[in-house]
């Protein structure tokens, strides 16, 4: 599989590659798989035979492809009509939408992450919230690709979630209006005239450019005085592994980035620093925190795990979703496909981020979020989904990862830090930390994003 054709979607925090459907990169049935098929043909024959009412053959084959796939692993499926023109949009970029991303499990509706800036993030949407009812109607059951038709709809117009939030004792409703989904996949702000905070929120094309773009931006607007940058992959749940490895090669002058396994060995791609156009670090000398979440995936997970393993960055926040794989895109005809999982990512050490995801140097509760505590005892990733991939493998500042006591500052709580003017504690806390490496007061508040 060529690195090359990765797609820009992030469907279900899914990078999707986009493959040909060849007879020759279709593997040939097995020949010991007859008595299998015979049954298979079996009860065709007794549906078509003695169900209450005629079944269409599109509604039995279709039946027959969603059960093998959805036996493989939440992220493999098949896509017709609909379904594959939602994934065709997504790739070309924009939708009307609520701007979520959603997984099944077991026929629940559970958010990996809303968009930042989208009009479910607005409304307080939460990574790992289940959404049971849409404007009153139960959709527990329903296919996922049904659910997500009901919440795409014209901009403008609203809809009525039922959410469960895990911490709370009661399921809650809260009205979204549908916008178009066109985010600003970087945007960038100077704090203090001396910390750069970049924001990545999705990675589409471009991203590794508008990140390089930005740092230089950062380092003109302070007067070649920066002391430090944030590098914020929150709620960001994935995308391109193109853009990821290019990210990643922005802050690196050498090392592994990644590496891309899968069942076929002669496949396997590894991927490293100086072979992309970026050349050298382009914020050496520069020490560079990674702020991450549990609706953090994939992509963003790939960045996070190349710059702590080249120790090149300090991780802080939560610990991330934990997609570690690879799903391909094998176009059957002009209107039916297939998405498959084909392959694992790995981190420059060897570690699989599948499972386990991430774990942050340094752990920062969003503890501004008044049902932080309580979510994060239950919160859910890909290690709780039905049928997910194993893990098959069971900054480097010891002083930092040995030390378990808790900062004190992490018992505030969500009204004293709106006293003290404090929306954000993560991202208060990552400058204030670089702020202390570079010797300067913390900042007692982040000036308001104008």
């Amino acid at each position: 599989m060529s690195f090359k054709t990765i797609s820009r979607a992030a469907l279900l925090v899914s990078a999707v590659a986009l493959l040909p459907a060849t007879t020759a990169g279709l593997a040939a049935v097995d020949g010991q798989s007859g008595p299998q098929f015979e049954r298979l043909f079996k009860v065709y024959d007794l549906i078509k035979a003695n169900y209450v009412e005629p079944v269409s053959d599109d509604k039995l084959v279709k039946g027959a492809i969603d059960g093998m796939l959805a036996s493989l692993d939440p992220h493999s499926n098949y896509l017709e009509g609909t379904s594959l023109q939602r994934l065709d949009t997504m790739i070309e970029g924009n939708y009307s939408g609520l701007g979520l991303s959603v997984v099944g499990d077991d026929g629940a509706v559970k958010v990996v992450s809303p968009m930042r800036g989208s009009p479910a993030d607005r409304a307080g949407v939460k990574a790992g919230d289940y959404i049971t009812h849409l404007d009153g109607k139960l959709i527990y059951g329903v296919d996922l690709d049904e659910a997500v038709a009901r919440m795409r709809g014209p901009a403008g117009t609203s809809i009525r979630l039922t959410i469960f939030r895990p911490g709370r004792d009661e399921p809650f409703d809260t009205t979204v209006t549908r916008g178009v989904i066109s985010l600003e996949p970087v945007t960038s702000r100077l704090v203090d005239n001396t910390v750069g905070v970049i924001a990545v929120n999705e990675f589409s094309a471009e991203v590794g450019n508008y990140v390089s773009q930005q740092v230089s931006n950062l380092k003109r607007q302070s007067g070649n005085r920066l002391t430090g940058l944030v590098l914020d992959l929150r709620q960001n749940p994935g995308g391109s592994l193109d853009e990821a490895v290019l990210l990643s090669d922005l802050f690196l002058a050498s090392g592994d980035i990644v590496s891309q396994r899968g069942r076929n060995a002669a496949e396997n791609e590894y991927y490293r620093a100086e072979q992309t156009p970026f050349k050298g670090d382009a914020a050496r000398g520069l020490p560079i925190i990674v702020l991450v979440d549990a609706g953090s995936a994939s992509a963003s997970e790939i960045v996070a795990g190349a710059l702590q393993d080249n120790h090149r960055a300090l991780i802080m926040g939560e610990r991330t979703f934990g997609k570690g794989s690879v799903q391909s895109l094998i176009r059957l005809d002009k209107t039916h496909a297939v998405k498959i999982t084909t392959a694992r990512y790995y981190t420059p050490s060897g570690r699989s981020v599948q499972e386990g995801g991430i774990q942050p140097d340094v752990r920062v509760p969003q503890i501004s979020d008044p049902d932080a505590r309580k979510r994060a005892a239950l919160s859910y990733r890909e290690s709780d989904l039905r049928g997910h991939l194993v893990n098959e493998i069971g900054l480097d500042d010891k002083a930092l990862e040995n030390d378990k006591k808790e900062d004190p500052r992490f018992k505030w709580t969500a009204e004293q830090l709106k006293e003290k003017g404090i929306d954000d504690f993560q991202l208060w806390y990552a400058v204030n930390t670089i702020r202390r490496t570079a010797g300067m007061p913390p900042l007692a508040a982040l000036p308001k994003v104008k």
